[in-house]
């Protein structure tokens, strides 16, 4: 106990900060409230008698088990946190992570799809409704460059068809409004003379719909797109995201600049958005090896 606090009030206040004071989505929060618990299971002991020696035990001890870098680094930036957020509020009067050094990642390209192969997925045979609706919602991914939570999320009124645009609510409550092109506007269009098919007892405003009448889940969708690329014999690895990822290497590689990129994607740090001009330099060097007479030995 701290003061008038068990440990599981301390981390319920830090969620509470983390949501208001700090705008983080739920996911993340959940994320530290796992990583908090976690830790305090394996360490055993007071938050106040944690020490620097206990923290690299357990990062150590994560490292054993399998965990993988971003886990582990995500570990460190739960607990930073969270001692930060005790000491601001007098639970304690020394962080234990002061001298604990952040993991520095190795970034892993995301893997991207050719322009031919986007076509290939894209190019759904239209036999009945849910082909229709798997082609508005991966026609409007790849014209948009949504996450695929934002497109999960999206409601009938965000997509304005007049005016040719998409409406969504990104990372940080941030508004973004993104063009879309002839191809989605006229898949879109297709999908909303038939959504109603879909909804079943239960009435909603989400655009993209299950066949038990809810909002598309990120596993829903991500299953979709596995099983059409299987089906065009595409056997590259693929993610929720990859036409996200795609639509970004698509525009740089036709000239689009980057504060553009980082405008349509909702990044507010241009060096995340710079990680496709990474992608474009591998692309260029695998084309001069591959095809120039000296590219290599």
């Amino acid at each position: 106990m701290y003061g008038d606090y068990m440990l599981e009030e301390l981390i319920n206040l830090f969620c509470t900060y983390l949501l208001i004071d700090k705008n983080y989505s739920q996911n993340t929060i959940d994320s530290y409230r796992r990583d908090i618990t976690m830790f305090d299971k394996f360490a055993k002991k007071s938050i106040k008698n944690i020490d620097t020696n206990i923290i690299k035990d357990y990062l150590k001890y994560l490292k054993e088990n399998n965990h993988n870098e971003r886990s582990i680094a995500r570990n460190i930036s739960s607990l930073r946190s969270f001692y930060k957020f005790l000491i601001i509020n007098n639970y304690v009067d020394i962080s234990p992570m002061e001298s604990i050094t952040t993991l520095k990642m190795s970034k892993k390209l995301p893997n991207v799809l050719s322009i031919e192969e986007v076509n290939k997925i894209l190019d759904i045979k239209i036999t009945d409704n849910y082909s229709i609706r798997n082609k508005a919602m991966l026609e409007l991914m790849y014209a948009s460059g949504l996450r695929v939570s934002e497109l999960i999320n999206l409601k009938t009124y965000d997509i304005d068809i007049n005016e040719d645009i998409v409406r969504t609510i990104g990372k940080g409550s941030k508004e973004r409004i993104i063009p879309i092109g002839d191809y989605a506007k006229e898949a879109i269009i297709n999908y909303l003379s038939i959504r109603h098919t879909f909804l079943k007892k239960e009435i909603n405003d989400y655009l993209f719909l299950n066949n038990h009448g809810k909002k598309m889940t990120r596993q829903g969708f991500f299953k979709i797109i596995k099983s059409i690329a299987k089906e065009k014999g595409i056997k590259k690895e693929l993610s929720p995201h990859t036409l996200r990822h795609s639509f970004a290497t698509h525009m740089i590689n036709n000239g689009a600049d980057l504060r553009t990129i980082q405008e349509l994607l909702g990044h507010s740090d241009i060096s995340t958005t710079q990680i496709y001009t990474h992608i474009s330099t591998e692309k260029l060097k695998n084309t001069f090896e591959n095809f120039h007479p000296h590219g290599n030995y």
